[in-house]
């Protein structure tokens, strides 16, 4: 009996570690917990006997236990929270001692650590919790439940523990997956982000259009957030309140339209505007008071948003706001990217708005001009308003307009011209001031508008049918005319809040204008009452024409003057007249006589007059015309003026010259005729004053312009003598058959277009060659333009050769013009052509072959006529042949090359060269140099100059500085003669040029730069003597 219970046990225990195996292969498949867990679910009741059975897992972000029910055949337990805390709770004690407890009998338990009442009541009656650790690491605790008593016994328990080890096991494994998981999400999410920021910083560098910019906002932040609401809302100064600029919806919701207005106070945009601050909400609050628009989004759906205040240069502009149908949406880390998007689209709306705010103020410049072209070319009311309604409606949204004009006779207005009106109204019918906008305008003299048209306010029968038409806002403007109230000009919408405030301000311009014309018109009228006024203002109308045609051909003084003296003489009847230009500082007047009678002589050509007790003087300080009759002697008693009575005059008018409001001279014409100019006349005569201010403010304008550009001329003739003083043919000196055939090379290629490469040693004279090509062909008389391709950083060279657009990268402020453009008509000489980066190779062959190429930023094709000589002293066919220069690029720069030898295979030119140069530099410092000993000649022929014409050229220099008489002295000691040497022993010319540039640092102590550095006393550039350091291999040993 005892062998069978033994085996028994043998069985049960060799059933349950197989069961174990078993669950221990199955759970290692699964690495994420809810496969796990599901698995755990439906293997453990193979190897355990349970009517519950949970997992307990350690959260340590918030100090709980977090509770995974994994089955239970009782109810009660599926109402097990999914959270507990670590103290005074079995699965929290187990965890914290790592200790295993068994509760046989729950009711009669004497522990001191509590039993849920969820457990309780389930109908557990025996229970046995044991800790989860794995590799030393406590994870949680594992527990399973039973509704007998004494299900589980001390004798299970080492089973029971091995269970719940490779449980452990599992779970370790599950959780470190999740964690590589997340990570890898976040690794996903982060460079998602980037993508984001990079594509939308893209936008705002390349879109000055804010609507595409915050499409293409949306569709990134949809991408990469996963929220389903995206919006824009600028803030409007006029109203104290947001208007919707953009909103990215779903289709489950009803567009906002652009414009819609919003709170400002009471709504979370509103809150984030004020603080500056963002705002998040993880879930709907009921707590916090939201607005009715706020209210329309979470009624839609959304659970999770945040508002993201604009901010630009300190200046807040609006918020940018998202939302999504899931709580806590948006992480710390999106939160923080959304301000970074939100600098970024604030920056983008500040530019956007100043080139909205610019093109509006363009579109309504032009407006104006438009209306007041209709306004000067039409004094029909109607066609006026037709003329103006039409350009209106292509800049202001409206759907009627009218023109009403007061009378005063019934207190009413009339409705003089309609656009679009209702159908009982007719043009010329009566309206009344009463109870209606154009009334209140009219008498208080303001702008009335209104976003929303009030009944109430407005209870006239005419406005109430105005709203039945369909009328909902409007603004009725005052028609002001010399400051007399004449009537109103009134629009109105179909839509409410359709006028802006920027309207309002054109709409006050447009009305200034109609003003005028609508004055000009019954002007115009009560002239065709009074006949005889009308004819002699047609008259003096087509006399002004005929003056200002006479006038305005005149473009310098002399022939503004016989202008004027013939006009004169053709409208007044006058013995003397004269005009003067007025000198503010001094007050007095410059005369210059237009026509005197005979024995008349006051004043001189060219006097300088004063204005004390004279007729013109009061006219300059009234700014009005001045009539006088034959007492005007004794109301100014000048010398001038006394002169003038002795003479025989007895009538003068005067008026000033003005422009601006600002005096700039005067006339007057003067009569033997006492009373020869009537109050007429002198009207007449400040008009033609008005008329003759503008030809004399146009004629000292011209004058003064061809002043400038006479001195420009002189300057730009005394640049070029100094340019071909300094850079002439003279300087191309040698008689040597190479040099000769190089000249002979210009001569044949200078008179034609194709492309020079000129090659050669540094200091052999490549400049020089490129200028006499230039100055030898068709295109001398415009520019030369050189640039140093190796002194540009590699950068900026492309932004030097053809030029940017503002903004059209980092620090690019303004536009800037390439060398391509300034050498236009003109020939460009690129000098270390071969220094040009391989990338910008393709793009310098463009604009060669077809002659035209884009700034940099700009989409714009320019178009040049260009002549293109490069310089090198680069092997460029070695460059092709390692892949460093381009073929093509190298063929279409080759077409005439010419190449410069080195000074020392022309030594025969060296003498003459030598001669040059001491008479330029002796005739520089003054000094008499009349011979250059043999001696000196023999050591300047016999050295091999290796900095070639330019080392010359400053050690001839040198030596005229430190000659004191009249020979040329020159530092022999520097310089080493060649002595003849066979071939064998003749080093390399690299050897040759290392040892001569290592002997010039040594003697300038390693000082490469500066007047005693060694590409000085080498005579060539400091960046090309570094080139050739580093070509060289040449370094300061230590």
């Amino acid at each position: 009996m005892e062998h069978d219970s033994r085996q028994s046990q043998a069985e049960k225990l060799l059933k349950r570690y197989g069961a174990l195996l078993a669950l221990s292969e199955v759970i290692a498949l699964h690495r994420d917990l809810a496969s796990l867990f599901h698995q755990l679910a439906e293997q453990l009741r193979s190897v355990v006997e349970f009517d519950g059975v949970a997992t307990f897992l350690y959260d340590e972000a918030r100090d709980t236990m977090r509770v995974h029910l994994l089955e239970s055949n009782l109810p009660g337990l599926t109402d097990f929270p999914e959270e507990m805390p670590l103290e005074q709770t079995s699965a929290g004690w187990v965890w914290q001692n790592q200790q295993p407890l068994l509760i046989p009998d729950i009711s009669a338990s004497v522990t001191q650590l509590p039993v849920s009442e969820n457990v309780r009541q389930s109908g557990v009656r025996s229970a046995c919790i044991l800790p989860l650790t794995s590799a030393g690491r406590r994870l949680g605790a594992l527990g399973f439940g039973s509704v007998r008593v004494a299900t589980y016994s001390e004798a299970d328990l080492e089973f029971l523990q091995q269970v719940a080890n490779h449980v452990a096991i599992a779970v370790e494994n599950a959780l470190n997956f999740e964690r590589a998981r997340k990570a890898e999400q976040e690794v996903r999410r982060q460079l998602d982000r980037e993508r984001l920021m990079l594509e939308i910083n893209n936008a705002v560098v390349s879109q000055l259009d804010l609507r595409e910019l915050a499409r293409v906002t949306a569709a990134c932040l949809r991408d990469v957030l996963q929220n389903e609401v995206t919006g824009i809302t600028l803030y409007d100064p006029q109203t104290n309140q947001f208007r919707a600029y953009m909103f990215d919806l779903p289709d489950s919701m009803s567009p906002i339209p652009e414009g819609t207005p919003m709170p400002l106070e009471g709504t979370v945009g509103g809150m984030a505007f004020l603080s500056g601050q963002p705002i998040f909400m993880s879930r709907p609050d009921p707590a916090i008071q939201v607005s009715e628009f706020d209210r329309r989004l979470y009624d839609a759906g959304v659970q999770s948003g945040g508002v993201i205040p604009l901010i630009a240069h300190g200046r807040k502009l609006g918020f940018l706001g998202v939302g999504s149908f899931r709580e806590d949406a948006f992480s710390e880390a999106d939160q923080e990217l959304l301000s970074h998007i939100a600098n970024q689209i604030a920056l983008a709306v500040e530019n956007a708005l100043n080139y909205e705010q610019t093109k509006h103020d363009r579109d309504r410049f032009e407006m104006l001009l438009e209306i007041g072209n209709a306004v000067s070319a039409s004094l029909d009311m109607r066609e006026l308003l037709r003329a103006t309604s039409i350009i209106l409606r292509s800049r202001i949204h409206h759907d009627i307009a009218g023109i009403s004009l007061f009378e005063e006779e019934v207190g009413m207005f009339r409705v003089m011209a309609l656009d679009n009106p209702p159908e009982s109204w007719e043009e010329g019918f009566m309206m009344p001031l009463e109870g209606t906008p154009d009334g209140l305008a009219f008498t208080t003299r303001q702008i009335v508008l209104r976003e929303r048209l009030d009944l109430t306010e407005f209870p006239s029968p005419v406005v109430q049918e105005a709203y039945r038409a369909g009328i909902r806002s409007g603004c009725s403007v005052p028609l002001i005319a010399r400051d007399r109230a004449i009537g109103v000009l009134a629009v109105g919408s179909n839509r409410e809040a359709s006028i802006t405030a920027a309207d309002v301000e054109t709409l006050q311009q447009i009305a200034n204008q109609i003003a005028s014309a609508v004055e000009n018109a019954l002007n115009f009228e009560r002239a065709r009452v009074a006949e005889r006024q009308a004819k002699r203002q047609s008259e003096q109308v087509e006399l002004l024409l005929q003056i200002n045609n006479a006038i305005a051909s005149a473009l310098d003084l002399p022939s503004l003057f016989r202008a004027v003296s013939a006009c004169l003489r053709q409208v007044f009847r006058h013995d003397y007249a004269v005009m003067g230009l007025y000198n503010e500082q001094e007050d007095v007047l410059r005369v210059h006589l237009l026509d005197r009678g005979e024995g008349i002589d006051i004043l001189q050509e060219g006097q300088v007059a004063s204005l004390v007790d004279t007729p013109v003087g009061l006219a300059i300080r009234t700014k009005q015309v001045v009539v006088t009759g034959a007492d005007y002697l004794r109301q100014f008693p000048s010398e001038v003026v006394r002169r003038a009575v002795s003479q025989g005059l007895r009538a003068n008018c005067s008026a000033p010259l003005l422009r601006k409001n600002r005096v700039i001279g005067a006339m007057s014409i003067a009569s033997k005729t006492e009373a020869a100019f009537s109050k007429e006349d002198g009207e007449l005569f400040m008009q033609i004053a008005g008329q003759v201010a503008i030809a004399v403010e146009n004629a000292l304008a011209v004058q003064e312009i061809e002043t400038l550009k006479n001195k420009l001329a002189s300057e730009k003739l005394y640049l070029e003598d100094e340019i071909r003083t300094e850079h002439n043919f003279e300087e191309l000196i040698g008689e040597s058959p190479t040099f000769k055939r190089i000249l002979k090379q210009i001569e044949t290629v200078a008179p034609t277009d194709s492309a020079v490469l000129i090659r050669g040693e540094t200091g052999t004279g490549k400049e020089l060659i490129a200028r006499a090509i230039h100055n030898l062909s068709d295109r001398r008389e415009r520019t030369l333009v050189k640039l140093n391709c190796a002194a540009i950083p590699t950068g900026l060279l492309e932004s030097e050769l053809f030029g940017h657009e503002r903004g059209a990268f980092t620090g690019a402020i303004t536009q800037r013009i390439g060398r391509f453009e300034l050498a236009h008509k003109g020939t460009l000489l690129l000098d270390e052509i071969g220094d040009i980066p391989l990338e910008l190779q393709p793009k310098l062959l463009r604009v060669l072959q077809e002659q035209e190429f884009e700034r940099l930023g700009s989409t714009r094709t320019q178009k040049v006529d260009v002549r293109l000589i490069a310089a090198t002293n680069c092997d460029l066919e070695q460059m092709v042949a390692e892949r460093k220069y381009r073929s093509d690029l190298f063929y279409r720069l080759n077409v005439f090359p010419i190449t410069i030898p080195p000074l020392r295979q022309r030594r025969e030119d060296i003498p003459a060269l030598v001669r040059f140069f001491t008479q330029k530099y002796a005739r520089r410092l003054k000094k008499q140099i009349a011979a250059i000993p043999a001696e000196v000649m023999t050591a300047l022929t016999n050295y091999h100059w290796p900095g070639n014409v330019r080392e010359l050229e400053h050690f001839v220099e040198r030596g005229v500085i430190l000659t004191r008489g009249d020979k040329l002295e020159i530092p022999l000691a520097e310089l080493k003669t060649s002595e003849p040497v066979s071939v064998t022993d003749l080093a390399t010319l690299e050897d040759a040029e290392r040892e001569h540039i290592v002997r010039a640092l040594e003697q300038s102590n390693w000082v490469v730069g500066g007047p005693q550095g060694a590409a000085a006393r080498l005579g060539m550039k400091r960046t090309t003597l570094q080139s050739k350091m580093q070509k060289l291999g040449i370094a300061r040993q230590p």
